[in-house]
């Protein structure tokens, strides 16, 4: 059986192609399971999980959280706000007084940077990064990846715009490596302000002009602003941003063809992206969170497969 070249998913750029695609693969099995009237498969009745999230989360955790219980994995919920961590208890003391407990894989979401990659050098377990600051959101990019070749048949060749906050957002830097590495190509739009200073050297281009931008692509992925990371004002005003950077009904049906539209959620309606939008036939919002599901019971299970090989 084939396996992952990565011991832990800590960020798409440690993983080659062959990885993706065997998460894919895996996924699309997963997918019809889901699909099914039982939904559950036997395959980790002898794993424990720990869900570790020290920064909020709707989607991301009951995703991971449904993705387990449907491989039949045994869970764990660990929320910062309710914990020892408010006591000042340091990220290697609470790992390790849950692993203490025989725990063998632990999904984090953690507000710093590099937080998943430090926890896999000093613990033993399987790491998977729910998100790690503005870095990086792995398995959102592998979902976002998914739902594109779901729809248009595969990512090689397309063009994908990611508009918004890009800055700010782990996301984007995700979903950037994660195209790339399987032959898409990538603009990102939205006030200069938002955009880092070097993104051009991740071989991506920059568009300012929203409209522009939407002629060019195949597929909009539309990030929110993210205000909670900002400790000064990157522009005016919201209202602003939206006249300027906001996707409307109006502005898709003056473009030249139809094009996909995504969102990693959750969605500020009215501010990124109108409801008309979001709830129409071009966009592929639910999808990403049914596929959201598939994608992640993928990696867990093949993430497990190396811990049950260990152990034999």
């Amino acid at each position: 059986m084939k396996q992952l070249s990565v011991e832990h998913l800590l960020g798409i750029k440690y993983l080659k192609n062959t990885d993706i695609d065997l998460i894919f693969e895996t996924a699309d099995q997963f997918k019809e399971v889901i699909n099914r009237p039982i939904k559950k498969v036997p395959s980790l009745r002898d794993i424990t999980i720990a869900n570790l999230f020290f920064e909020n989360s709707t989607r991301t955790k009951l995703s991971f959280e449904l993705a387990e219980k449907r491989l039949s994995a045994d869970v764990i919920n660990f929320s910062a706000s309710q914990s020892s961590v408010k006591k000042g208890e340091t990220l290697i003391d609470t790992v390790n007084n849950i692993l203490a407990m025989k725990v063998d894989i632990v999904v984090m979401r953690h507000a710093s940077v590099g937080a998943g990659v430090f926890l896999s050098k000093h613990v033993d377990a399987k790491i998977i990064n729910a998100g790690d600051g503005t870095h990086e959101h792995p398995t959102q990019a592998l979902l976002d990846s998914y739902s594109i070749r779901e729809k248009l048949g595969s990512v090689k060749g397309k063009k994908i715009l990611i508009v918004g906050d890009i800055l700010h957002s782990r996301v984007a830097l995700s979903n950037i490596f994660a195209l790339q590495l399987q032959g898409a190509e990538v603009k990102v739009c939205g006030p200069t302000t938002l955009i880092p200073k070097y993104i051009t050297s991740l071989g991506v281009t920059v568009e300012t002009n929203l409209k522009k931008a939407l002629e060019w692509c195949d597929v909009a992925n539309v990030l929110r602003v993210q205000h909670e990371r900002m400790d000064i004002k990157y522009f005016p005003s919201t209202r602003e941003y939206t006249q300027l950077f906001g996707i409307n009904q109006e502005i898709l049906e003056g473009l030249d063809k139809k094009i996909v539209i995504m969102h990693p959620g959750p969605i500020n309606r009215g501010v990124e992206i109108t409801s008309d939008v979001a709830d129409s036939n071009s966009s592929i919002i639910l999808n990403q969170v049914e596929n959201g599901v598939a994608v992640r019971m993928a990696v867990i299970y093949l993430l497990a497969q190396q811990i049950k090989r260990e152990t034999l």
